[in-house]
């Protein structure tokens, strides 16, 4: 199936406004409270929020309290659930297939940053551009990919998530070339973790460049940094990416998702230094730039356009933190290096994270 050969009478947030079960949240936070708001705008009724069994201990969401899976199934018997965190754990992915083989489960897409809903509307009014994305997609299973990621957007059907998982290890071999990697430049570094995945596969690996604005996580990496300077040096930067250098809003929440405000509202604000990475890296030539900042993708990838144009570093760029990356990140990458082969993978997760953009320039035989 392609692009062109989706056709849709209703996504999934239409055909729960006519729903005849009970609808249910599965989980509490930021995510439930997205899914909320978009079912309260669109006069869905939502009856309870319940966890797993061993979850609960009291728990209350938005004035109601939290029940347990098992106390839900008493109450409801045959209901709907909605998906409402985010998880790649192996163990939590099995307890949520689990729920689904008992019970009608969705995993509803809301965007990790920005407002836009991924609905139907917005699928006809952009369906020409993730067909531009897919043409310029360089293999089958690419291709495939976006087909499924955008069949789940729509839907919420978890099925179309599992049609599309690949191993993050093969990725770094087959695609970014991870043995021949001398400088890896992190964007989004956290604390370290995807170095750490690095290096073990990546025997080369002697310099990291890494920027990180959340000051708890830019602790944590400069602490991980020690502990491996025997291995790799780690140049570490508490900035942002960006499009130039200036001071931002950033919402310091010091988890995974900690970004650069352009919109919306977080828990915990403060000021931030942001910076290109052509102003970091002035002039070095880096192997491989991982963007992963947070929504903020467009930004440092223009932050960066001099190094890509001068050094053709292998990239990967996340394509879920908004509903429009899925065309504009591509046409972005390949409108500054028309020579890059794109490639797009699915790590496993639920819902639709860890979907990366790889982008290779395939002259550099290794």
């Amino acid at each position: 199936m392609r692009i062109r050969d989706i056709e849709i009478r209703e996504d999934l947030w239409e055909t729960l406004t006519h729903a005849e079960k009970p609808i249910l949240l599965y989980g509490m936070g930021n995510g439930a409270d997205k899914i909320l708001a978009v079912c309260e705008a669109r006069g869905i009724p939502v009856a309870d929020t319940f966890a797993s069994d061993g979850f609960v201990r009291g728990h209350s969401f938005h004035g109601k309290t939290v029940l347990s899976y098992s106390a839900a199934k008493e109450k409801y018997k045959d209901f709907i659930v909605l998906l409402s965190f985010a998880s790649s754990l192996p163990d939590v992915l099995e307890t949520i297939h689990r729920v689904a083989a008992e019970q009608e489960l969705y995993a509803p897409d809301v965007p990790v940053f920005g407002e836009t809903l991924f609905d139907r509307p917005f699928f006809e009014a952009h369906k020409k551009e993730l067909e531009e994305t897919e043409a310029m997609l360089a293999d089958e299973c690419s291709r495939e990919t976006l087909t499924n990621i955008v069949r789940y957007k729509l839907t919420g059907k978890i099925e179309f998530l599992d049609a599309c998982e690949s191993n993050e290890t093969e990725a770094f071999h087959s695609l970014l070339h991870a043995e021949a990697i001398n400088h890896y430049t992190d964007l989004g570094a956290y604390n370290g973790d995807t170095v750490r995945k690095l290096l073990p596969l990546s025997p080369a690996l002697k310099h990291v460049t890494a920027m990180e604005p959340d000051r708890r996580n830019f602790r944590k990496l400069s602490e991980y940094a020690e502990t491996v300077r025997e291995r790799v040096a780690i140049e570490a930067h508490n900035v942002g990416a960006w499009s130039e250098k200036d001071t931002l809003f950033f919402d310091a929440s010091g988890n995974r998702n900690a970004g650069i405000l352009t919109g919306g509202t977080a828990k915990k604000i403060t000021e931030v230094p942001v910076d290109t990475v052509d102003n970091i890296l002035d002039g070095r030539a880096t192997d491989f730039i991982k963007y992963d900042v947070e929504g903020s993708e467009k930004e440092a990838l223009l932050g960066s356009q001099k190094t890509i144009e001068a050094h053709k570093p292998s990239l990967l760029v996340s394509l879920y933190h908004r509903s429009e990356d899925l065309f504009t990140l591509p046409k972005l990458v390949k409108g500054m290096m028309p020579s890059y082969e794109l490639h797009l993978r699915k790590l496993p997760y639920i819902p639709a994270w860890d979907l990366n953009l790889y982008a290779i320039e395939r002259k550099k035989d290794v």
